[in-house]
């Protein structure tokens, strides 16, 4: 037998939950096994960040994007990307969102009330080597809350986003077993991070699902024991379901305005920049934004125009036809306008530290 792939990751980590299901909707031949920063992902990435996959051949994927893209290279069947415009385009579009914008009720359900923060640190403590170290993270992740726009004031909004995400949700899926049809696909997985690793095994939202989204824990249990035998298949011919519709609505009412608000700041500040700093900060200053109404300040992220591009890039390979495609599958949900977005400035990745690269992709 060969070498099995390594998962360095953790049960309730957010990103290791959106490449789980992947190993196994795979059959990949994996271990998973618990962080060693200082041993193995310290020395491999220079991040402590989970999950990280080692290789048969002893290479390191690191940022759940590449090890998905990654993954799926290697072993494209059965596959995680809809090579269909339409469906390509909405499964990237998912996970930007996933990624990106759903780490607000993730971090405000596991961090603002008591019974989750009791069993968040709790759960820390049985995943890290010592206590001590357990606690430094707990500290720091629920401080991390006012930066993300997490606070009193803006909490009732997140809350009602949540709600109306489960109810579509539950309402596509008492008819779809996955979001694109039959089978999983990248938008699945992406959305299992916050989904599962923090609102299905935290306190506080693990009952809010259990009691108003059956629908979607049973979702969540069939991606985390998927049947590599039985993927089934995405709706024909390019379709997207219209129980999708109101999802993508969802995100395009509340998560679009807000990306743009923080790619815009980006821009802003990639403008006057030195010319020769190449390698932004993880964050690079504050931004005005708001969801539903209520105003808010966010830290302003060097990753989101990386994971923005992907969604970019994707619509605009596509010839003509693609393109309309999909603007007529979109238009009037609000995320055509994330796909009008044109950067001025592009990020890529050098191994893992995300570079600027000069021009943008319009």
């Amino acid at each position: 037998m060969s070498r099995p792939f390594a998962f360095y990751a953790a049960e309730i980590s957010y990103f290791s939950a959106k490449v789980r299901p992947a190993l196994r909707y795979k059959d990949v031949h994996y271990r998973e096994l618990l962080p060693d920063y200082h041993g193995v992902i310290l020395p491999r990435t220079g991040l402590a960040f989970i999950p990280i996959v080692v290789t048969p051949e002893d290479d390191t994927w690191q940022d759940t994007s590449a090890i998905l893209d990654n993954l799926e290279a290697r072993i494209p069947a059965p596959p995680l990307y809809p090579s269909t415009p339409v469906q390509r385009v909405t499964a990237y579009l998912v996970e930007l969102y996933a990624d990106e914008f759903m780490l607000l009720p993730a971090m405000h359900y596991r961090w603002s009330f008591p019974e989750s923060i009791a069993k968040a640190r709790a759960d820390f403590a049985s995943n890290a080597p010592d206590a001590a170290t357990a606690e430094r993270f707990a500290t720091r992740m629920q401080g991390s809350l006012p930066f993300l726009g997490v606070t009193p004031a803006t909490a009732p909004a997140i809350e009602a986003h949540l709600r109306d995400l489960l109810d579509a949700l539950s309402a596509h899926l008492s008819v779809h077993p996955y979001l694109l049809g039959e089978r999983m696909s990248l938008a699945d997985c992406a959305l299992m991070g916050p989904l599962y690793a923090h609102l299905y095994l935290d306190a506080v939202p693990g009952r809010l699902l259990r009691e108003t989204a059956p629908e979607v824990c049973r979702w969540i249990e069939r991606m985390n024991h998927p049947d590599p035998d039985a993927a089934g298949t995405w709706l024909a011919d390019d379709a997207l379901a219209p129980t999708l519709r109101p999802i993508l609505s969802l995100i395009g009412a509340d998560a679009v305005p807000m990306l743009l608000d923080g790619l815009g700041a980006f821009e802003a500040w990639a403008d006057a920049r030195p010319p020769d700093m190449l390698e932004p900060p993880r964050g690079v200053g504050g931004h005005a934004s708001g969801l539903r109404g209520v105003a808010m300040q966010r830290f302003t992220s060097a990753y989101t125009p990386w994971m923005a591009q992907r969604p970019l890039d994707q619509y605009r390979a596509l010839g003509a036809a693609g393109r309309a495609a999909v603007d007529r599958a979109f238009t009037g949900t609000g995320c055509d306008a994330l796909l009008r977005h044109t950067p001025r400035h592009r990020v890529g990745k050098r191994r893992f530290t995300l570079v600027l690269e000069g021009g943008g992709t319009g």
